[in-house]
């Protein structure tokens, strides 16, 4: 109990009772204080002791929400670091520890057999993409999976523990047939707006770049957007629950109308309430892909969507600062975000600048080569060494074009195998296709200086921020066998794997094959020094190629090949490499096709399917994964229906 020096914070939302009368008042976490003992009708009485009660229980519950969050992550945490992915360095150590040219894996234990069926089996039924794409976009069932449980375990911390009941109650001063009428949709209308308030560290840790999740359980940072942008609409709906109660309650089960909504609407914190649910709409209004496409364009969404969010927090602290040890710790996340951002910024560029001879800041110089595409999008490989440690294969960076915008910067994936040199430098290669907006806008200025220098080399200076992403060749062991599908750029996702690949040991029993889709037979020269390797060293390794030109102008029954592919038939064996057949013309890929031919042809070990290109690609990618993975005949032994599909989803075909 606490004396009446109460806060006038706190006295401005009486909460119908009467604090003049007052002889002690109850805190109640994240409430307004009650007034004890009770002073109203018996009736207003047993309305309070509900709506107290409900809301102690409300804020115990969302305790243990953020518990059951807390804890499926601490489990998932030390799970992967008392159980690490096998790596090949395990591999070395049993070829040196037996004397054997190729190690030989031991028998896979029962706990194994039973983790990887198990595994094989959630694949199989929740790796496809979930129905209803015109709602959910392009997300797998299990992401749909993970939705509707955090939707119903949030149904029903929404429902229980709250007596329902009416209490019709006399005014003073009024009539006898001038009655206020209570119901529990109060404490509803309450504990909807806790758990929306709950919510909002959680739908910010989603959004983060520096993903305290993705540390803790290995899972990309983008792989949590889908459950951003739902966790957003979930804590919408609350708002408008909330909101529509209180309405109804304000406007029309409380007398005399319309003094007393006139006098309530006019709070301050009511106020406030507005102007975050009038937030809230229009981010969920700016959200729209219609939007972004055809009015506000990406960038400005992405900082005005910052901006909104954060004036909502403050709105919401407003409304009912009681709850803000929700909101500050989604402040503080955020603060923590963007300031990391900027360090890693800095660790990248600031130091002793090596050619300038001096220290400070300095962006990093790439050399530029141009392909013309008026068709789909010119497009533009950028190569530059830069002093810093090596990423992990499959991270990628945000690049801001100094001569572009300073307030953008896109996320591109390196090509190049992440290793350092003997002067510490590790060498970026990019490439990207220009088809609008910043990427286009660079594209032009490095046309432009080409036609100006006769030399026809140009360069251009970028400012990187990162590695962000997972390493997804973790656990690619020898015995592996390793699938790559690619469309259009979406090679730079998938040819670092393969570079490694072939500069491994060579596993005879191990099959590795790339499929790769691209417009036109010019596009090969993007990689064409990368192509080159692969060339050298795949034959070794019995590493096919597959290219498939799916936009080229041949004429109808006529078949063209390129210097490359003529070149690759030459230089390496046709069973090794084999590019340009007849049916790699003028249609794409069929992918379901070639995920089973590759698995039925495995004859030994597990598949990891490596994947980036449209949407389109990665939905029919994981259609096939799905179909080919059986957990039951890999609790049998049968390894290659053990396959697995690692995906960026970013790029278009």
């Amino acid at each position: 109990m606490e004396s009446l020096t109460t806060p006038n914070s706190i006295l401005r939302r009486q909460h119908i009772q009467n604090f003049s009368e007052a002889s002690q008042l109850e805190p109640h976490w994240g409430y307004a204080y009650r007034v004890v003992p009770c002073t109203n009708d018996p009736g207003s009485c047993a309305y309070l002791d509900v709506v107290y009660d409900a809301h102690d229980v409300g804020m115990l519950y969302t305790g243990i929400f953020w518990a059951t969050v807390l804890g499926i992550l601490l489990i998932w945490g030390i799970g992967r670091r008392v159980f690490p992915a096998r790596e090949p360095v395990d591999d070395l150590l049993a070829q040196l520890s037996t004397n054997e040219s190729t190690p030989q894996r031991p028998k896979p234990s029962f706990l194994s057999r039973s983790l990887g069926a198990v595994a094989s089996s959630v694949r199989h039924h929740l790796l496809p993409t979930a129905p209803l794409r015109t709602i959910f976009g392009h997300t797998t069932r299990l992401q749909l999976v993970i939705l509707a449980v955090l939707t119903s375990y949030l149904s029903i911390w929404s429902f229980v523990g709250i007596v329902y009941g009416k209490w019709v109650t006399p005014i003073k001063g009024q009539p006898a047939d001038v009655v206020n009428t209570r119901t529990s949709l109060g404490p509803w209308a309450d504990r909807v707006g806790v758990l929306a308030y709950a919510l909002t560290p959680l739908s910010v840790l989603f959004a983060a770049r520096e993903s305290i999740l993705s540390a803790v359980t290995g899972v990309p940072y983008t792989s949590f957007m889908f459950l951003h942008k739902w966790t957003g609409y979930i804590i919408l709906v609350q708002s408008l629950l909330h909101t529509l109660g209180w309405v109804l309650i304000e406007g029309w089960l409380y007398k005399p109308q319309p003094d007393v909504w006139n006098k309530w609407v006019v709070q301050e914190y009511a106020i406030w309430g507005f102007v975050a649910l009038g937030l809230l709409v229009l981010l969920w209004i700016c959200s729209f892909q219609w939007v972004i496409k055809n009015i506000t364009g990406y960038e400005f969404f992405r900082k005005a969507h910052y901006v909104m969010a954060m004036v909502y927090i403050g709105a919401l602290i407003g409304h009912w600062e009681e709850l803000q040890c929700f909101l500050v710790p989604g402040i503080v996340l955020w603060v923590v975000d963007r300031l990391a951002r900027l360090v890693r910024m800095g660790m990248l560029h600031c130091g002793y600048q090596r050619k300038e001879g001096r220290w400070g800041f300095s962006s990093a110089e790439a050399e530029a080569k141009f392909w013309k595409d008026e068709r789909f999008g010119d497009v533009v490989r950028l190569d530059f060494e830069h002093h810093q440690k090596a990423w992990s294969i499959g991270q990628h960076f945000f690049l801001c074009f100094t001569e572009g915008s300073l307030w953008q910067s896109h996320p591109f994936t390196p090509l190049s195998l992440p290793q350092i040199n003997n002067v510490g430098d590790v060498k970026h290669s990019y490439i990207f296709r220009a088809k609008g907006g910043e990427t286009r806008k660079i594209a032009r200025v490095i046309e432009e200086k080409l036609k100006e220098q006769k030399e026809g080399r140009t360069t251009t200076n970028v400012v990187l921020q990162g590695p962000y992403g997972e390493n997804i060749v973790e656990g690619l062991t020898q015995d592996v066998n390793v699938l790559c599908v690619a469309g259009g750029t979406g090679i730079t996702y998938v040819l670092p794997v393969l570079l490694r690949l072939v500069r491994e040991k060579v596993n005879p029993d191990r099959k590795i094959e790339l499929v790769w889709a691209v417009k036109r037979k010019q596009d090969l020269e993007w990689i064409e020094p990368e192509l080159e390797e692969l060339r050298r060293l795949g034959a070794a390794h019995g590493l096919q190629i597959r290219i498939f030109v799916t936009a080229e102008d041949v004429a109808p029954g006529a078949r063209t090949t390129t210097g490359d592919e003529k070149k690759v038939s030459e230089d390496v064996d046709s069973k090794s490499v084999s590019v340009g057949s007849d049916e790699s013309q003028n249609q794409r890929p069929d992918v379901n096709v070639a995920v089973n031919e590759f698995v039925g042809n495995v004859a030994q070990g597990s598949t990891r399917v490596f994947g980036s290109g449209p949407p389109s690609m990665i939905t029919e990618l994981r259609e096939a994964v799905a179909q080919r993975n059986s957990g039951s005949k890999v609790w049998m032994g049968e390894g290659r229906y053990d396959v697995r599909l690692v995906c960026d989803d970013r790029l278009e075909w």
